[in-house]
């Protein structure tokens, strides 16, 4: 697994990924292949209730495999996120770098209720 040298890189993109979990389970929001040859900086992730009434118990973790595989490591672990407001788990001043193989996923206490953004730097 190598990453790109962030001084040579030749390709540089902003990307966004907006997510509504269905249900209450992990449900990966970036995931970097092995061999991508890519480096992604989270430059920031937002995760909001859309209840209105009720919180909701949010975990985020950052796997060591794509897709959702291997072990995953809070970034944070069942915060509850009351209703209608936002947690800011991810902002610009402390990034998550996702090398090649690495993914972050999201598991709500319940479905329909939770939405994240989550904005990354694609590095290749």
């Amino acid at each position: 697994m190598a990453n790109p040298n962030l001084n040579s890189a030749t390709n540089v993109y902003v990307n966004n990924a907006f997510v509504r979990l269905t249900s209450p389970s992990e449900t990966q929001v970036v995931s970097n292949a092995s061999g991508s040859g890519k480096a992604m900086k989270i430059e920031s992730l937002y995760v909001a209730n859309i209840d209105g009434t009720n919180a909701v118990d949010v975990t985020v973790k950052v796997h060591s495999a794509a897709s959702g595989g291997g072990t995953g490591y809070a970034l944070c672990s069942t915060v509850s996120v009351p209703a209608d407001a936002t947690l800011m788990v991810v902002f610009k001043e402390a990034p998550v770098w996702l090398e090649e193989d690495r993914s972050v996923v999201v598991n709500p206490s319940a479905s329909n209720d939770i939405e994240v953004v989550c904005s990354y730097t694609e590095f290749s």
